[in-house]
């Protein structure tokens, strides 16, 4: 038996996260077991976890600090309030049958706790390590999460100290404004003024990006760190070359144009994926865009189907969207050309999942205001209002 779990609980600095692993004593977390206790390092020495002195807690548990204790304070905080959490998290979930009728003398677990090195609380170091530990404790035992509940959040929620989130686009319909003013002071205007949605996509456009170049990115960065920011180069050749600059830009997508060779789109698609950013191949001026994508050898995570400014007097392709998505379930289409508020229930009725929407909000007199309508025409509700980390 080799499970696994995890946990974090709490608030800095005394925020704990626990990692387990349960397992048989004849096996490999047994031998881990007895590896720790024997094979001592300088900061990270292992310790049995009791319930007070002369008590050791069951199934027995081995603690293994992952932050380098270097002073006795430190050590105080491992050898008091966490080692007596643990220990009380695991007899307890002993009591309430968590461990169902596994023979507890059989089994042995292994917990790596983590103490920030400026907590001070004891109280809090011991009930958030308590709850953490018991809550990894559950979750092994029960297998969670299930492929299913990694599939579904995956995209949900950003990493809790990681400091910012990467927007993935899992929950359509969006709308993505198009930032083609080769202004960056207009253009940085017109961003402060969006309203915050996590149905916004902004999209450095070809002309913002000819004058200011990738970099670009990092100035929408300073004021949307969160934002899902996609590069409109309109690739034609290298293309596994400017994926990687893209994605070293710091985008979330690059768009390559339909009309490249159809070996340039297959290498911007590669690399686009092989860095974690999605493909958007640009339909401007492709008669049939469905023949082009049954030529690669993988399909890029968007289409977008695309009129021109030059030729806004013509009719709008939105006619293939469901050829397009028959050729994969995943793939998105993006419509653009032609989307105002009046035209956007047409768009989303023929099946658009993103809405690109230029110069009828960045020309607007009331950006923010015109924004909204938009939004409020995706009929789309925010995502994880009120979602804590330990919710699924």
């Amino acid at each position: 038996m080799f499970l696994i779990g995890e946990a974090l609980i709490g608030e800095a600095p005394e925020l704990a996260h626990v990692d387990l692993m349960i397992g048989n004593k004849n096996g490999p977390v047994g031998q881990a077991f007895a590896n720790g206790l024997t094979q001592l390092s300088v900061g990270h020495t292992p310790l049995l976890s009791v319930i007070r002195p002369n008590l050791p807690t069951k199934p027995a548990t081995l603690i293994v600090p992952k932050v380098t204790v270097k002073n006795m304070d430190q050590a105080a905080q491992i050898f008091g309030p966490a080692q007596a959490a643990v220990a009380k998290a695991v007899a307890d979930a002993l009591e309430e049958g968590v461990f169902g009728e596994m023979d507890i003398e059989d089994i042995v677990v292994v917990a790596s706790v983590f103490i920030h090195p400026e907590a001070k609380d004891y109280n809090r170091i011991y009930r958030y390590n308590y709850g953490a530990t018991k809550l990894a404790v559950k979750r092994a035992l029960e297998g969670f999460p299930d492929a299913g509940t990694v599939l579904k959040e995956k995209d949900r929620m950003g990493h809790a100290i990681m400091g910012f989130k990467v927007t993935r686009l899992w929950n359509p319909p969006y709308l993505q404004v198009a930032l083609d003013n080769p202004n960056i002071e207009a253009i940085l205007s017109v961003v402060n003024q969006l309203p915050k949605s996590d149905h916004v996509i902004l999209e450095a456009g070809t002309p913002l990006i000819k004058r200011y170049g990738v970099d670009v990115i990092s100035r929408l960065r300073e004021v949307r760190p969160d934002a899902f920011i996609v590069a409109d180069l309109k690739t034609l050749d290298t293309g596994n070359l400017e994926a990687r600059m893209v994605a070293d830009a710091t985008a979330d997508a690059i768009v390559v144009s339909a009309l490249a060779p159809v070996a340039t789109l297959n290498k911007a698609i590669e690399e686009a994926h092989k860095t974690g950013i999605y493909a958007v191949m640009d339909t401007l001026n492709c008669p049939d865009p469905v023949a082009v994508l049954r030529q690669l050898k993988e399909l890029p995570d968007v289409v977008e189907l695309h009129r021109a400014i030059d030729i806004e007097h013509t009719e709008h392709a939105w006619g293939n969207i469901q050829s397009i998505k028959a050729l994969s379930p995943r793939i998105l289409v993006a419509v653009a050309g032609g989307i105002r508020i009046d035209t956007m229930p047409d768009a989303l009725k023929a099946g658009a999942d993103i809405l690109v929407v230029g110069r009828a909000i960045t020309n607007a007199k009331d950006v923010r205001q015109v924004a909204e309508k938009f939004i409020e025409g995706l009929n789309n509700p925010e995502i994880d209002q009120f979602r804590v980390m330990t919710d699924f």
